[in-house]
């Protein structure tokens, strides 16, 4: 949250515009005015806190000396009124009685036109006034902030360090915020501010500290906001806060578990979690598929009297829906007694990473029927939720409508959905037409999308022709050379394998490392192919490679073609045996009670052969599986999956 500091009065009534006959004035102790004068300011002033702005602003008119308070009122006045008209009005009445440059008023006038949402206005008044104070400064930079100028911030902040003005601790908190508003490029500005903030000593003051902690993390630079994290020897709510969601944002979620337990350990009842700490705890643990764990959340939220507040529930919709429970998730949607649109794309989106096309269709359908407008958001979930479920008119049809229905301009995400839907459909050619007509440039989501339906029907002409681009556009994502080269596998274009290997190599490219998670017995477990602190891992191991073998004897047959190595097939079959998913299926058959469904989330998309392995094992060990990839659920129970091979 911005603070918002408050600079004393300096003047107690302004300059008068009329002569004032020495009989018609009353004294006290503290000023003198005219008894007129005196019933008109405070008359204007009981209008302005009665929320009675229009009828305060016509009195003004008849006020020959308005005081510094009167103006105070009116502007805050016109910020609660969201009235820019008046605060005009108030602007040029104030400038014509002498109080222009007033620094305590120009605060007040910049973080009213900052409210309004005018920043040439607040611009205006701070170029005006001659008297800049700290407070002046700090003001225009809170107000820039707000209005998402970072850049005009930190030029500034520049200038007001080369006109030898000394920030204050406020100062930095508003320079911080700046940096995060401001661009890509402004971490290593960041890092600048966070310098001279040690060096003037103010790492004692714990707004600016935590202020750094969501600066990082915003950032994504986790070890940074760790550090600085660590570094304070005091902390309050919103800096566990800010600390938790980094890590739960910045896709370490056990971690942000882990230190929501400390703050609820170490702090005791000093410092009780949010609604924002507990949309973050949330968050983490829809990431992880942590069902007992949200549960556990839950109980708390409804303990502790949070079960109102709309994010808190919407993020329980989704977390449910993510943790494989979806009826949970639904009873917390028809349990609640308010709902807003994100809500409804909650549920929504529930529906479409459980591959259940037509019920996020039947759910956006009554939403529009009740009156709620969809949002951009809206149609990402349900043409998302067409995608995994082949339904290609319908996801079609949805998408002309954006625009005819509902006034939605198309955006990139959504061209990258109807490029999904028809691709995964072996609509290529299509999905590339749409590519051509696009009136904006494509960019890598919708690229991307091309390049993954390829991967599915091993299409290398339009495989190259999309990741050529991708290169150009993403040169440092590996995932693209990946995908590229698992197309060339499949297609047994072994040369062309070895060449995008060796371009990733001469990049210094790696692809990012399997890794699944698994809650049993209340507790989370990450699972790599590599993972020697697991003190079970090899008898995981094992049991995989007799399973395996088990499975073979009873017809299955291992997808090689995940493999980018030209070998023969026995090893092959081995180099697919460290997949991931098949050690956590095994982890959760060694750990999980008998009878107990075995959940998993996975970081990258599911290969062929563990999917073909994780229904096989279903029905050899009577087990029901449920794994979340990157993109949807797949239940998998008696030896089938919920998405009928289609993903």
């Amino acid at each position: 949250m911005f603070q918002i500091q408050t600079l004393q009065p300096t003047h107690l009534r302004a300059p008068s515009r009329h002569r004032i006959s020495t009989a018609s004035l009353v004294s006290t102790s503290t000023l003198t005015v005219p008894i007129s004068t005196a019933n008109k300011n405070h008359s204007i002033q009981t209008l302005c806190r009665k929320g009675k702005l229009k009828q305060a602003i016509q009195l003004l008119s008849d006020e020959d000396n308005p005081t510094q308070r009167t103006y105070e009122l009116l502007i805050q006045s016109c910020a609660q009124k969201q009235s820019l008209s008046d605060a005009f009005t108030v602007h040029t009445s104030l400038t014509e009685d002498g109080f222009d440059q007033d620094p305590f008023l120009a605060t007040k006038l910049i973080n009213m036109y900052a409210e309004l949402g005018s920043a040439p206005h607040a611009r205006q008044v701070f170029d005006e006034i001659t008297d800049r104070t700290i407070y002046v400064w700090n003001a225009i930079f809170r107000g820039l902030s707000l209005l998402g100028d970072g850049e005009e911030v930190l030029r500034l902040y520049r200038r007001m360090n080369s006109m030898g003005m000394p920030p204050d601790r406020f100062t930095y908190t508003y320079v911080l915020k700046a940096c995060v508003v401001s661009g890509s490029e402004l971490p290593l500005r960041g890092k600048e501010v966070h310098a001279q903030v040690l060096r003037r000593g103010y790492e004692g003051y714990l707004h600016i500290m935590t202020t750094l902690v969501d600066m990082y993390a915003k950032f994504g630079c986790v070890e940074s906001a760790r550090l600085v994290f660590s570094s304070m020897p005091a902390k309050n709510l919103v800096t566990w806060s800010a600390m938790i969601a980094c890590f739960a944002k910045n896709a370490r979620p056990l971690e942000a578990l882990e230190l929501f337990r400390e703050m609820m350990r170490e702090s005791g009842d000093d410092v009780l979690p949010n609604s924002v700490t507990l949309v973050s705890v949330i968050q983490a643990c829809a990431v992880l598929s942590a069902l007992e764990q949200g549960k556990l959340i839950h109980g708390y939220i409804v303990r502790k009297g949070l079960d109102s507040i709309l994010p808190v529930v919407n993020a329980l919709v989704t977390m449910y829906a993510r943790c494989g429970d979806l009826e949970l998730g639904e009873n917390v949607f028809n349990q609640m007694d308010k709902r807003d649109v994100v809500t409804w794309n909650s549920m929504i989106s529930s529906y479409a990473i459980h591959g259940l096309g037509s019920k996020a269709l039947a759910k956006f359908q009554e939403m529009v029927k009740l009156g709620v407008s969809p949002t951009p958001i809206s149609f990402i979930s349900v043409l998302g939720a067409c995608s995994h479920s082949g339904l290609v008119d319908e996801g079609r049809l949805l998408f002309d409508s954006m625009m005819r229905e509902h006034e939605i301009l198309p955006s990139v995400e959504h061209y990258a959905c109807i490029v999904d839907l028809l691709g995964r459909a072996n609509r290529l050619e299509e999905a590339a037409r749409i590519i051509a007509d696009m009136r904006d440039e494509p960019g890598p989501m919708v690229w991307g999308a091309l390049l993954g339906s390829c991967r599915i029907h091993c299409n290398v002409d339009l495989a190259e022709r999309a990741s050529r681009m991708l290169f150009e556009l993403e040169p440092t994502n590996a995932g693209n050379y990946v995908l590229l080269a698992e197309i060339y596998a499949e297609a047994k274009m072994w040369d062309e394998v070895k060449r995008v290997k060796k371009l990733l190599e001469e990049k210094g490219l790696q692809k990012v490392p399997g890794c699944c998670w698994i809650e049993t017995k209340k507790r989370v477990y990450s699972i790599r192919s590599v993972d020697e602190l697991n003190p079970q891992i090899e008898l995981i191991h094992a049991l995989v490679m007799k399973l395996s073998e088990e499975m073979m004897e009873q017809g299955y047959v291992p997808e090689t073609k995940a493999v980018l190595y030209e070998l023969d097939t026995e090893e092959k079959q081995r180099v697919l045996l460290g997949h991931s998913e098949k050690l956590a299926v095994a982890f959760g058959l060694i750990n999980c009670s008998r009878g107990e469904t075995i959940r998993i989330s996975k970081n990258l998309r599911l290969c062929e052969d563990c999917h073909s392995f994780t229904k096989f094992m279903s029905k050899f060990a009577d087990r029901e599986i449920m794994v979340r990839d990157i993109n949807r659920f797949h239940h998998f129970r008696d030896g089938k999956c919920s998405c009928g091979d289609y993903w």
